[in-house]
């Protein structure tokens, strides 16, 4: 089939009917960066030929050279044939108008936190020029602690993780923004191996938060991923209880932790009911993120 793709398909626009057909055909799995097959096809296809990523009008009826239609099949076909997530076919990845470097060392980002960093985290804190340290948890590629550092300017930033993989994914990245004197990365479980004497104004994470059970029912592309950046016990919770119980210790008077759980409001609430989370809007809803202030959490 894709040997008479090349020969056949002569326009942008035929390879775009083309992979969303054989897209839809192979029941692929959308949820890294895309939800469908048209925005995926759109993206592989404009990043293979080198085009800008926000201008197809004006190249659909352009005509391709072979050279350009092979390549551009190419990247089709091992989508399809391998399952792999688009961004490790294109290794980037981007969270609004920030363009991240990764591969299969690391989760592909796609964190709600992004959004609310962008806003600075208002009104959450007042002053963004005030914050002064921010601790990113199982920092992964370095995306949110990039991110933070462009939020609060004055902030240096320690970004936690246990893969040592992961570490060399986001020190690339840190290098790519010029952040190095800004973002120090810490190979650490979690607190354990961060300075017992640092205090924070603001601890961010995203952390691993699919229970058991939606891990066994992962389509092939979440497969792709790291485990170790994904699993986090029975309930999901692994991680966030571990938060939770260490955190007062570790942020300022009037410090905030915001966490990012998924699916998973509900059952974190029946698991500690005495708690007050406050939830914060995002694009998706209400049901993905809370904040706690320090005086909120309870002592270690």
């Amino acid at each position: 089939m894709f040997e008479h793709a090349r020969q056949e398909l002569l326009t942008l626009r035929d390879l775009l009917r083309f992979s969303v057909s054989r897209f839809n055909e192979a029941g692929l799995f959308f949820g890294h960066g895309s939800d469908n097959a048209w925005d995926e096809a759109v993206y592989l296809l404009l990043h293979t030929l080198h085009l800008p990523p926000d201008r197809l009008e004006p190249f659909l009826d352009a005509r391709l050279t072979s050279d350009e239609r092979s390549r551009a099949l190419l990247i089709i076909e091992k989508r399809i044939k391998e399952r792999l997530p688009a961004a490790y076919l294109t290794h980037e990845a981007w969270l609004g108008e920030h363009r991240f470097y990764v591969d299969e060392r690391v989760i592909v980002p796609r964190s709600f936190i992004a959004e609310l960093l962008e806003e600075q985290l208002e009104p959450w804190i007042e002053d963004p020029w005030a914050v002064a340290d921010v601790l990113d948890l199982c920092t992964g590629s370095g995306c949110l602690a990039i991110l933070a550092a462009l939020a609060f300017p004055e902030a240096a930033i320690d970004a936690v993780d246990l893969s040592p993989d992961a570490l060399a994914v986001a020190q690339r990245n840190v290098a790519d923004y010029e952040l190095g004197e800004r973002v120090q990365l810490i190979h650490s479980d979690l607190f354990s191996a961060v300075d017992k004497k640092r205090r924070y104004d603001l601890i961010i994470s995203n952390p691993p938060y699919v229970d058991a059970a939606a891990m066994r029912a992962l389509p092939p592309e979440y497969r792709c991923e790291p485990e170790l950046a994904l699993a986090a016990g029975e309930d999901g919770l692994d991680l966030v209880r571990i938060m939770l119980r260490q955190a007062k210790a570790r942020l300022n008077p009037g410090g905030i932790l915001v966490v990012e759980i998924g699916h998973n409001r509900a059952v974190l609430e029946a698991a500690c009911p005495t708690l007050p989370f406050t939830w914060l809007d995002t694009r998706a809803g209400d049901e993905y993120v809370f904040l706690l202030r320090r005086e909120e959490l309870p002592d270690a």
